[in-house]
C-alpha cells in the first residue's frame, strides 16, 4: 500500500464563469468525476453572464498576447467570448440552478464565485464600501436561494481582492475563502484584525501556462503534475469552461495520469481540515505569470512557476 505520507493531496477548484460554462461544462465534470470518484469545489458565478464585455481589454497588449497564445476562440467558442457584449447577459443561476443543485446533492462542496463575474473583474478594485456589499449580497443570497442551504465558502472573481474586500466578507461568517493566490493557508491581518482563512491556489491555471516555454496539450498534464509535492500545498484550479468542455478529455487524461502517481484529490474545505494551527499572514496586490494585470496574492509567497 501506497505509504500516506508520500502521497500528494491536491485540493481542486472548479471555477464556474459562465452561462455555456454552467450549462455544458458542468454536467460533463459531474461524470468525468463521478468515474474518478473524486470530489472537488465547485465555485459559481450566479447572476448576467456578460463575459463577453471582456474584449474591450483587447485593447492591452498583455490581454491580446494571452488570447492568441491560448486560442481562446478555439477553447471557449464564440457564445462565450460574445455574451452580453451588445445586450444584456442571461442569468446563470435562474437557467440552470438545477445543475448547481445537483452538484451540491453529488457531494461536492459549492461555494460563491461572483454575482456578476465580468463586473467583479473590472470593477471591484474601485468599489464602495457599500457597492461591494451589495455585489457580495446578491450573489450569496442568490446561491443559498438556489441550494436551499448556507453557502460556506466563497472565491473571488479573476482573484480580485483586496483588504477592504476581506472586511466586507466578515460579515457572511464563511468557514474559508480562496481569493489569492500563494503557498500556504493563512489567516489574513486586515490593521490588525484577522480575517477568515485563506486557502490560495498554489498551481497555474491551463490559459496561464499553455504555449509558454514550451508548454502545449502533450505535455500540459506532466507540467502540473511535476509541480505537485507531498510536501507542500497543492491546490489547483480548472474551469468549466475549459476542462469541462473543449478540454474534457485532457482532463480526464490528467486525472489518470494522476492515479498513477498516487496523487489524491479534495475539496478545499478538507485542507482546511488537515491544518490544526494556522499561521496569520498578509494579502497584497502583485502578479502572477501568464495571467494578465494585477490579482491578490499572499504576501512573502513566491510562486513555484515561471
Amino acid at each position: 500500500m501506497q505509504d500516506e505520507a508520500l502521497t500528494a493531496r491536491v485540493g481542486l477548484r472548479i471555477d464556474v464563469d459562465t452561462f455555456r460554462g454552467t450549462r455544458d461544462g458542468v454536467p460533463a465534470l459531474l461524470d468525468v468525476l463521478a468515474t474518478h470518484g473524486i470530489r472537488a469545489t465547485f465555485f459559481f458565478s450566479v447572476g448576467p453572464d456578460n463575459m463577453g464585455r471582456h474584449l474591450w481589454r483587447l485593447l492591452r497588449p498583455t490581454f491580446l498576447v494571452k488570447m492568441i497564445r491560448s486560442n481562446a476562440a478555439s477553447l471557449y467558442g464564440l457564445d462565450i467570448l460574445l455574451r452580453g457584449l451588445f445586450w444584456p447577459g442571461p442569468n446563470i443561476g435562474r437557467a440552470h440552478g438545477e445543475l448547481m443543485r445537483r452538484t451540491a446533492d453529488e457531494g461536492h462542496e459549492v461555494g460563491i464565485h461572483a454575482w456578476d463575474h465580468h463586473a467583479w473583474q473590472a470593477k471591484s478594485d474601485h468599489m464602495s464600501e457599500s457597492d461591494l456589499d451589495r455585489e457580495i449580497s446578491r450573489g450569496v443570497d442568490a446561491l443559498q436561494g438556489i441550494l436551499g442551504s448556507r453557502v460556506s465558502c466563497s472565491a473571488s472573481a479573476g482573484w480580485k481582492c483586496n483588504e477592504t474586500v476581506l472586511a466586507a466578507k466578515q460579515k457572511y461568517a464563511m468557514r474559508y475563502h480562496s481569493d489569492c493566490r500563494g503557498t500556504s493557508i493563512f489567516v489574513p491581518d486586515v490593521r490588525g484584525e484577522t480575517m477568515t482563512p485563506q486557502i490560495p491556489v498554489t498551481l497555474p491555471t491551463y490559459d496561464e501556462i499553455i504555449g509558454r516555454n514550451g508548454v502545449n496539450d502533450d505535455n500540459f498534464n506532466a507540467t502540473i503534475l511535476d509541480s505537485v509535492r507531498p510536501d507542500q500545498l497543492n491546490v489547483l484550479t480548472i474551469h468549466a469552461e475549459v476542462e469541462g468542455i473543449a478540454k474534457r478529455e485532457l482532463f480526464d487524461d490528467f486525472l489518470n495520469a494522476a492515479a498513477a502517481r498516487h496523487v489524491r484529490f479534495s475539496p478545499l474545505g478538507d485542507l482546511l481540515e488537515a491544518n490544526a494551527r494556522i499561521p496569520v499572514g498578509r494579502i497584497r496586490q502583485g502578479s502572477v505569470p501568464g495571467r494578465e494585470g494585477n490579482l491578490c496574492v499572499q504576501a512573502n509567497a513566491r510562486q513555484t512557476y515561471e
